[in-house]
This record gives C-alpha cells, sequence and structure tokens, in this order.
C-alpha cells in the first residue's frame, strides 16, 4: 500500500473514534471558554461592588481582595493545557462552590478593625497568593489536574499557598465588613476550598513526582492545623 492509498482508507471504526475524540475536543474547548467567561463575569461583580465601596469610603481592604481576585482570572487565561484532569461531578460541584460565593460578598462597613489594621493584614494574604501563583506560574487552574508539579520556593514550606493567602484576605475582609450574608459566603467558599485542595492533591498524587512531594510537606495551609 502506498502512502497515498494509506491516506484514503480508514476503518469505520477508526473513523467513528477520531469523530468522537474531536466532538469531545470541541467540548472541551467550550466549556473551557464558558468557564474563563463566566469567571470574568464574577470577577466584573465583584470589582463594581468593591469599586463603589471604595469611591464611598476610601477603604483599601476591599481592593486588596479584588487584586487577588483579578490573579485568579489572569493565571486562568494563561493556564497550561493539563495532563490529568478530574472532571468527576463531585470535583466540578467542589471546584463551583469554592469560586462562585466570593464575588457576591458586599462591604458593609461598621468593621472591628481600623481599616488600616485590616488592609494590613489583607496585604500578607495578598503576598502570599503573589508568591504561590508567580511560583506556580500557568500550572495555575480551577479543577483539580495536573498541569505540571511545582515544590519549589513558598511550595516548600505549604502545599496550597495560595489557599492560605486566600484565608488571610477573606479574613481580612470580613473582619473590615462584617455581615451574616458574608460570614455565610466566606465560610463555605472557604470549606469548599479546603475541600478543593483534597481532590486536587488525589489528582497530583497518581505522579510519583507529587506524591514524595507530599510525603516531605506535611501541611496543606495552615502548619499545625490541615
Amino acid at each position: 500500500m502506498t502512502p497515498s492509498d494509506a491516506g484514503a482508507t480508514a476503518w469505520p471504526g477508526s473513523q467513528a473514534a477520531l469523530e468522537d475524540d474531536r466532538g469531545a475536543e470541541r467540548r472541551e474547548r467550550m466549556a473551557d471558554l464558558f468557564a474563563r467567561a463566566s469567571l470574568s463575569a464574577l470577577f466584573m461583580l465583584l470589582a463594581v461592588n468593591i469599586g463603589r465601596d471604595f469611591m464611598a469610603t476610601g477603604h483599601i481592604t476591599g481592593l486588596l481582595l479584588l487584586v487577588s481576585e483579578l490573579l485568579v482570572v489572569v493565571l486562568t487565561v494563561m493556564r497550561r493545557r493539563a495532563s490529568i484532569v478530574d472532571r468527576s461531578l463531585g470535583a466540578r460541584i467542589i471546584a463551583t462552590v469554592s469560586i462562585v460565593g466570593i464575588p457576591f460578598i458586599r462591604p458593609t462597613g461598621g468593621g472591628f478593625a481600623p481599616d488600616l489594621v485590616t488592609a494590613a493584614v489583607s496585604a500578607v494574604g495578598l503576598a502570599i497568593v503573589i508568591t504561590g501563583k508567580a511560583t506556580l506560574g500557568r500550572s495555575f487552574g480551577l479543577m483539580p489536574a495536573n498541569r505540571g508539579i511545582v515544590c519549589r520556593g513558598i511550595y516548600k514550606v505549604l502545599r496550597h499557598p495560595i489557599y492560605a493567602g486566600y484565608l488571610v484576605t477573606h479574613a481580612a475582609f470580613l473582619v473590615a465588613h462584617p455581615s451574616a450574608w458574608n460570614v455565610a459566603l466566606i465560610v463555605v467558599s472557604d470549606t469548599a476550598l479546603m475541600v478543593r485542595s483534597i481532590y486536587e492533591e488525589r489528582t497530583l498524587a497518581k505522579d510519583p513526582e507529587y506524591a514524595g512531594y507530599m510525603a516531605r510537606v506535611r501541611w496543606r495551609v495552615a502548619p499545625g492545623l490541615f
């Protein structure tokens, strides 16, 4: 059989499999575009609420939280393709719950501490987030996936330093803007975030390199606690 003959001949089963692969790839691209568009829309909602509060009060605690969330959008757009992704229903639900709530928090005023104090605490959390994301780079993602193992820098101390930074910035915002609504959203979102870290590790631990990393670095987000 000549090369041209090979190109013109295809088994029906092989052709069907090829079409299935193409269909799956198209669905994957559409789902990815939807996720990015949804994340951008949620960020804009948060930006409007935080921006209005800043214009009215001049408080900067919320602005620091906004910068942290902006990094999520930027790195999600820039992320590299994953070699392994957990697309189970549980992983999808947990990832969604950990993301969706924060854009709906509301600045309320009447904080338990001066804005300079909560802003300083939030700045510490943001610094942790930026350091973690700068180290992780394009390996960042929303769904549990293996986009390359990163175990250098701040990842030598915690397995999920970015999530640790989120907890600090969220706590600072809650002290600055206490309300039952904000408490409910942040508690649910951050609880889902911790569960998400477990899902991520189940996926990453399939790689022997990450399994060894877990043995070396014990704690996920808070030494001595979790």
